[in-house]
């Protein structure tokens, strides 16, 4: 499902013209919503990537996480390439530890001792340019190379990004979630007064589709049946290894 297509499903079920002003303005902002809300409810593998565009600066533990690929929500590994300036694929990986700001500030309190960094803590996540994400320790004393591994949420939907993962691969959750924030927009909240319930009605189909899904997505990270890609099978027991 492309843009336009989008945008006329989400008409066509809310019963909207698809090319009235005040329906199109708020597209943008149901899209913002779906799509925020799925990444958060699904752990999904397609937001998982690596960025190695980052370096340090010698004599500092400051590192700001790259942006090259997308801004980090979760970081889930942080490795530093040696020897300095290699690029992460020339080099080797030297991961660091994940620690508390407490740790860094006691074990390395200053530049003495710098040299290739062991660990590291979130210090911010601020989108604002120039703000310190990462903490290292001990203190670079090189221009190294610095390989992130974690998630992101992927640029929204929209007429210049005709298609997503979401709308490609779930585009009934997508849409499902969508007519939960328009009902809002139409102003039918489905209290338990109202009648239709339109609100509470897409909702349960949002929950029902998304329980479908959060096994597809474990089944992803092998954390499907014994820890497989294999789907849990009611009868089969002992489950499959």
């Amino acid at each position: 499902m492309d843009y336009a297509e989008y945008v006329t499903a989400l008409a066509t079920m809310a019963v909207e013209e698809a090319d009235a002003a005040a329906f199109l303005t708020m597209v943008p902002l149901a899209i913002n919503d779906a799509e925020g809300r799925i990444y958060r409810d699904l752990n999904m593998l397609n937001l998982e990537v690596r960025d190695g565009s980052g370096s340090t600066t010698g004599n500092s533990r400051n590192f700001q996480l790259p942006t090259s690929v997308g801004f980090f929500q979760v970081v889930s590994e942080v490795a530093v390439i040696t020897p300095a300036g290699t690029a992460p694929d020339s080099g080797t990986r030297n991961v660091l530890i994940p620690v508390s700001q407490t740790i860094l500030d006691w074990t390395w309190p200053s530049v003495s001792g710098a040299g290739v960094p062991q660990m590291f803590c979130y210090a911010s996540q601020s989108q604002i340019a120039g703000q310190v994400h990462i903490l290292l320790g001990p203190w670079a004393d090189a221009a190294y190379r610095v390989e992130v591994t974690g998630q992101i949420q992927w640029t929204p939907l929209s007429a210049s990004n005709d298609e997503t993962f979401l709308s490609l691969y779930y585009p009934d959750l997508l849409l499902a979630a969508s007519m939960i924030f328009i009902t809002g927009y139409q102003k039918n909240f489905g209290a338990q007064s109202d009648d239709p319930k339109m609100g509470v009605s897409w909702e349960s189909h949002y929950q029902a589709l998304l329980a479908g899904s959060s096994p597809l997505e474990a089944r992803k990270r092998f954390a499907g049946a014994s820890w497989t890609a294999k789907p849990v099978e009611p009868t089969a027991v002992p489950q499959r290894g």
